[in-house]
C-alpha cells in the first residue's frame, strides 16, 4: 500500500518524533511503500495568502504546493503524527490542510450543488498519532476537536469505506517513561497489521 506519513512537530527530538519513527519503520517492514512530509523540516508556510483565498474555488494548488497535492493523489492511506495544541491540530498542520487539500485535489463543488464531493478516492485508510498534554476526560469534555475535524472534516473527501484509526497518549505533561514507551509500542502492533 502506499502510505503518505504527514508528521508536523517542530522538535525533531519530540516524543512525537518518536512515534512518526515507530510509524513509518513499521509500514516499511511491512512492506509498505511510505512517503513522509515533514512540513517543519520542509518548511512549510501554513498561512494562506489573500490571492490564495480569493482563488479558492479555483482547482488547483500554488506551484509550491504542489508536490504536497501529487502526494494525496499517490496514496491510499494517510496517517498524521502530531501534538494536539489547544484541542486541536497544530496551525502548520491546519494551513497544509487547508492549502493542498484544495478544489480539484480533494473535492469539487459540482455546479447547482451545496455541498462538495470528495475526489480522494485512492484514500482507504486515515490515521491519527498524536498526544495529549491533559487527560483523556478533559479531552473528552473539550470535544475532541481535533480528532472530530480530521475524521469527519477529512475523512468525508476520501473512499466512502476509509477507515480510520486514532491512536493518543493521553496526559503526556505528567506521565512517565513507561507510559510513552507503552504507547509507542501499541502504536507498532496496530501499524503491523496494516
Amino acid at each position: 500500500m502506499n502510505v503518505l506519513v504527514v508528521y508536523c512537530h517542530p522538535d525533531p527530538e519530540s516524543f512525537i518524533a518518536a512515534a512518526r519513527c515507530v510509524v513509518v519503520d513499521t509500514l516499511k517492514r511491512g512492506g509498505h511503500e511510505v512517503r513522509v512530509e515533514d512540513l517543519y523540516a520542509d518548511g512549510f508556510q501554513p498561512a494562506m495568502s489573500a490571492d490564495e483565498r480569493l482563488t479558492h474555488r479555483e482547482p488547483g494548488v500554488a506551484a509550491e504546493l504542489q508536490h504536497y497535492a501529487d502526494d494525496l493523489r499517490w496514496c491510499e492511506a494517510i496517517v498524521l503524527v502530531y501534538p494536539t495544541w489547544w484541542s486541536g491540530l497544530p496551525a502548520m498542520l491546519k494551513g497544509w490542510v487547508d492549502r493542498v487539500w484544495a478544489r480539484g485535489i480533494a473535492w469539487d463543488l459540482p455546479a447547482g450543488a451545496s455541498t462538495v464531493r470528495g475526489r480522494l478516492r485512492n484514500v482507504r485508510r486515515l490515521a491519527i498519532v498524536t498526544s495529549h498534554g491533559s487527560s483523556r476526560w478533559v479531552n473528552w469534555l473539550e470535544g475532541q476537536c481535533g480528532r472530530f475535524s480530521v475524521m469527519r472534516g477529512l475523512r468525508v473527501l476520501c473512499h466512502p469505506l476509509t477507515r480510520t484509526s486514532f491512536l493518543a497518549i493521553y496526559a503526556m505533561d505528567s506521565n512517565g517513561h513507561d507510559d510513552r514507551r507503552r504507547f509507542l509500542d501499541h502504536v507498532e502492533r496496530r501499524f503491523i497489521s496494516w
